[in-house]
């Protein structure tokens, strides 16, 4: 798993409901120390992506334009450009 979560807003084409999602579902992994939910964990740990990625999905939306976009690809976007 990646350290860092990589920046979402500013990209074109925006970012993707499956992207957002993926970077929902890292920050959720790194502050539970969950990476692979078991039965006692899915629910609540499902429940928190879900969470997660609405209030980014909102958060996106909300939020101005970028001047620049990010110094990074997002990794779903990796495999079609090559790791920058």
């Amino acid at each position: 798993m990646c350290r860092n979560i990589t920046i979402l807003r500013g990209l074109e084409p925006p970012a993707s409901a499956d992207e957002i999602e993926a970077a929902a579902r890292q920050y959720v992994r790194k502050v539970s120390g969950v990476q692979s939910p078991t039965e006692r964990t899915v629910q609540a740990f499902e429940e928190a992506v879900r969470a997660v990625t609405a209030a980014t999905t909102a958060l996106l939306g909300q939020l101005p334009a970028r001047q620049q976009p990010p110094s990074q690809v997002p990794p779903l976007r990796r495999i079609s450009v090559g790791k920058r």
